[in-house]
């Protein structure tokens, strides 16, 4: 019988304080974004808690995937892979800026996750617990849980890590 390849796929995805806009400027940073208003604070983005997918086995060569629920941080396993347990945790990010206003999240729609080992895994279909209108509270902070799903093709392994670039912008 084929020993099932292990795939540890404890999955730290940092993010930086503030990072570059596609014209090379900071997206994050005061005085960059036509919708801000004088005396408006900068809008910081601190991800406190990465997703972790927990520890995995691949059972065969074909797609799986594993998605994690940004509410309640669920695991859920389809195709050749096998949940061996450990606790799976959803992302976890606090926006900080001017109270009481409404900003807009993005998120990308792939990131490429790569191991030590030479695997790679595509993360997508990026979902948060966040409103329709999300709203900075009366001391200008915002949490939010975020959560996707890693899809493998092939023999994948190795614990995988990237970077979600995540956006945030006063609407």
């Amino acid at each position: 019988m084929a020993r099932p390849a292990l795939l540890a796929a404890a999955l730290v995805l940092l993010l930086p304080a503030a990072p570059a806009a596609a014209d090379g400027g900071c997206a994050l940073c005061f005085g960059n974004d036509a919708t801000e208003k004088p005396g408006d604070r900068p809008l910081i983005l601190e991800v406190t808690s990465g997703i972790v997918f927990s520890r995995l086995a691949l059972t065969g060569g074909g797609f799986a995937s594993v998605a994690i629920n940004p509410v309640t941080g669920e695991k859920r396993t389809s195709g050749a892979i096998m949940d061996l347990g450990g606790t799976a945790v959803q992302g976890r990010a606090r926006i900080s800026g001017m109270p009481h206003r409404t900003v807009r999240v993005t998120m990308p729609t792939r990131v490429v996750m790569a191991s030590a080992t030479g695997g790679t895994a595509e993360l997508t279909d990026f979902t948060t617990d966040l409103p329709v209108h999300a709203v900075l509270d009366l001391g200008g902070n915002l949490e939010f849980s975020f959560g996707g799903s890693l899809k493998l093709n092939g023999a994948t392994g190795g614990a995988l890590r990237g970077r979600i670039p995540i956006s945030v912008e006063y609407d």
